[in-house]
């Protein structure tokens, strides 16, 4: 802009704000008609809103999904301690097993020895059972092979035919999971 003539600067000031003329020499948009200007909007607002709705509904998806994933992975690690704690039990029950022998071995003389085998035996039960370990009830009951492990079949008439007879070592249950099958002996009643 040059100094000196106050019109030329108005006139190129005026030039400069102006707005560009549209493609094919069309009119700029304030000077369109109001029918020509909704003709050429309206499929542009609905492309957008088309757009808009695709957006939210890719939204909603998205959110979906990761909600799934952190259900699955909450679901999973709870189902990997469970897995780790199962693991860790079936190593201590062979220690429980050899509670169980001293107490069937301990003669009466030893009464106090006896008590204090019995005492920590029931402590470490209630310890196990507060955790969901529970012990597979065997003698007398139908042999049930998702829980019982027939070592031997004995032939007798003094009870039902496929009842357990005895037991040779406890099963155990965790939660829901079998940790391990009870060992046992079963009845064979051929008189059935």
């Amino acid at each position: 802009m040059r100094k000196g003539n106050g019109k030329s600067e108005v006139t190129n000031l005026d030039l400069e704000h102006e707005l560009p003329q549209g493609e094919g020499g069309e009119q700029p948009v304030a000077a369109a008609k109001p029918e020509a200007v909704e003709a050429r909007v309206l499929p542009e607002i609905e492309s957008l809103r088309a757009e808009r709705d695709a957006l939210l509904d890719r939204l909603a998806r998205l959110q979906a999904e990761f909600d799934n994933a952190r259900k699955r992975a909450v679901r999973e690690q709870q189902e990997f301690r469970e897995y780790a704690a199962a693991d860790v039990i079936r190593n201590i029950l062979p220690i429980l097993d050899s509670f169980e022998r001293a107490l069937k071995t301990a003669g009466a003389e030893s009464s106090d020895f006896r008590n204090g085998i019995e005492l920590i035996y029931r402590q470490f039960q209630d310890a196990l059972q507060k955790i969901g370990v529970q012990a597979i009830p065997a003698i007398g009951q139908v042999f049930d092979p998702r829980v019982h492990e027939a070592i031997e079949m004995v032939d007798t008439t003094e009870v039902e035919d496929h009842h357990v007879l005895d037991e040779l070592q406890r099963g155990y249950k965790y939660r829901d999971r079998l940790l391990r099958p009870a060992m046992v002996r079963v009845a064979r009643n051929t008189k059935g």
